[in-house]
């Protein structure tokens, strides 16, 4: 089938929503990276994102909600936790992971007993959420493993002519995937790290939990825990000092004043995949990048980076 690419207006969105309602697959902003979505209570249209992405059945999704209210309708137990975070940082780019209720088709979870939940910040993907009126079953709109796009070209570049309509709302703002909290157990533990500071999340919560790799042959509890992930076509290997002289064919990333990408976390995460993405296509040999500091504020970015780098 042809893919659609409509810039992100009222109208477009109008449409969009449309075809969510019909059981089709819509790729939108967020602030994060493109997700490409589907009505999330409607098993079929969402297994139809399995099949674009060549998804595996074990890696669950992400649910995207327009508000608090609708997440709660969800779950079967709000605790005081998720409460608080929500009330925190949503809308904005943390997931939630809760015990599901039985209208959450299986195949959102992967068979498993909880589901995950995103209240987005980006303004289309809040319009397309409020205008659809359905929860919407979103990963990132890209072929399983390969990079997170953050921009519709991204995209289309992944995706024509195996969904049906992308919504063009300019560049992803924050770069990166959301943060992914497990509040379903016990004690809280973090499955998959995101944008939001591990300071302000333990200052709710405590000192977190951090989960492993998943087993890939198992279901597992959030997207983003397989070991390779978020990967270019063009092997890409990190390294902590920079190598010399550079491997022929190769080009070095580092971060700093005048690198390829800026010494601040949160700028170099904004920049991370457009990066990847245009050196992906320069028919490179290897791309090496050096790793900024093993510090928490770049938790996130050495996570990215470890399962790009993962055969």
């Amino acid at each position: 089938m042809p893919t659609r690419v409509l810039v992100a207006d009222a109208e477009s969105i109008r449409e969009a929503a449309a075809v969510l309602r019909a059981g089709g697959l819509v790729a939108f902003p967020t602030e994060t990276v493109y997700g490409l979505g589907a009505n999330a209570l409607d098993a079929t249209a969402v297994g139809r994102i399995f099949a674009a992405k060549g998804r595996p059945a074990t890696n669950p999704l992400i649910v995207h909600v327009a508000e608090i209210a609708e997440a709660q309708t969800l779950v079967t137990t709000w605790p005081a936790t998720a409460r608080c975070l929500a009330e925190r940082f949503w809308p904005g780019p943390l997931t939630l992971v809760l015990p599901r209720r039985p209208t959450v088709p299986d195949i959102v979870t992967a068979g498993g007993p909880t589901v995950a939940l995103r209240v987005p910040a980006h303004p289309v993907a809040r319009a397309l959420l409020a205008e659809a009126k359905v929860p919407v079953a979103a990963p990132s709109a890209n072929r399983s493993t390969q990079l997170s796009p953050t921009t519709a070209e991204h995209v289309f570049a992944g995706l024509d002519g195996r969904i049906d309509l992308v919504l063009d709302g300019g560049p992803c703002f924050g770069g990166i995937e959301s943060t992914v909290i497990d509040l379903s157990g016990a004690t809280p533990r973090l499955l998959r790290p995101g944008l939001l500071p591990l300071a302000e999340l333990e200052a709710i919560l405590g000192p977190l939990e951090r989960a492993t790799t998943g087993d890939e042959t198992a279901a597992l509890p959030s997207p983003g825990m397989l070991a390779r992930h978020y990967a270019p076509r063009t092997p890409l290997v990190c390294v902590e000092t920079p190598p010399e002289p550079v491997p022929e064919g190769c080009v070095v990333v580092r971060f700093g004043p005048g690198e390829l990408l800026p010494a601040d976390p949160a700028a170099a995460s904004a920049l991370l995949y457009a990066l990847l993405h245009e050196l992906d296509g320069r028919g490179l040999r290897g791309i090496v990048v050096v790793l900024p500091p093993d510090a928490p504020e770049w938790l996130a970015i050495r996570d990215r980076l470890a399962r790009a780098s993962s055969a």
